[in-house]
């Protein structure tokens, strides 16, 4: 999913939407999954020169991902759409007048259970060893940017620093998140759990360990046959309940948690041991996967009523 939080971020994005010709190579690839430049330009009469600048535009938004593979001749580019949908926020300019934005790096736990498999790693090399569990203790660890494990929970302390004499009225968390299989499987079913304050905000069954091709910020020296992405996810809890990507998945309302400028809030990602589907968890920083950035946090606010 592409998390768009303004209409203005979202230029380049429709600019690259608003042609027919763009959207007919989305339409033919999502029907073959892949295909490579001669066959699309085969498919839409067009030369391939004409082809490369559609195909650039869809690739530098991230809507498609482009690849090399050898063929008998040389190489051949390969063509596939990354995004399974587009999430627009039309409405954030006037959220953001009372919005505290902030992000947590991957590593920047407070507190862990993790099962082997297990590991993390920063942007040059893997912490320790991988499936020993020790090494989330390590102090590297702050550096990770991205940590998978089989089942438990990783838990942040998101940093409260909202005006003082405010309540909390809605928390937004976007970040990347796959399952953990052993080596990789599209098809690996995690119900992956979301906790703040030890309160249950509701689940999401992610689809798969991905690794069918490389991740647009997953650094070269990963193995390949290594978890490469995930998918981006949007976890609201406000007054109508909680929500991922929009559709409810609890009726958990933020007022029943009383939350406020003085509030420690505690965000844990876990996998639960009697969960339908234990697939693991993987967490995807901004230097892995197929989006630039970390576990950004909005907190929405407001003055808080006469004797609360």
């Amino acid at each position: 999913m592409l998390y768009i939080k303004s209409l203005e971020e979202g230029l380049e994005v429709f600019k690259a939407l608003g042609s027919e010709i763009r959207i007919e190579i989305i339409k033919i690839l999502l029907e073959n999954q892949d295909m490579n430049m001669n066959e699309l330009a085969s498919r839409l009469k067009i030369t391939n020169g004409a082809l490369t600048s559609h195909i650039k535009k869809l690739e530098d938004c991230g809507i498609i991902t482009v690849t090399s593979e050898s063929a008998g001749h040389g190489n051949q580019k390969k063509c596939e759409v990354a995004l399974d949908k587009i999430l627009i926020d039309v409405n954030n300019r006037e959220t953001e007048k009372n919005m505290y934005d902030t992000d947590l790096k991957v590593g920047h736990y407070s507190a862990y259970e993790v099962c082997p498999t297990c590991g993390m790693a920063t942007s040059t090399a893997l912490i320790g060893a991988v499936d020993d569990t020790r090494y989330f203790a390590h102090p590297d660890r702050y550096n990770a940017d991205i940590l998978w494990f089989t089942r438990g929970y990783v838990e942040y302390i998101i940093p409260n620093f909202i005006p003082s004499g405010s309540k909390i009225d809605q928390i937004s968390i976007s970040l990347e998140l796959g399952s953990e299989a052993p080596g990789v499987n599209d098809v690996w079913p995690s119900d992956i759990s979301f906790y703040l304050n030890g309160v249950l905000l509701g689940k999401w069954t992610s689809p798969g360990d991905f690794g069918d091709v490389k991740g647009i910020f997953t650094p070269d020296w990963w193995p390949p046959k290594w978890n490469q992405y995930g998918m981006l996810k949007l976890l609201v809890v406000n007054s109508k309940g909680a929500f991922i990507d929009g559709l409810k998945i609890s009726d958990m309302d933020i007022r029943q948690l009383h939350l406020d400028y003085k509030s420690t809030l505690r965000l844990r990602f876990a996998v639960d041991e009697d969960s339908e589907h234990v697939g693991g968890l993987t967490i995807f920083g901004k230097s892995f996967g197929n989006y630039n950035q970390d576990i950004n946090v909005k907190i929405a606010y407001s003055p808080m009523e006469d004797g609360n």
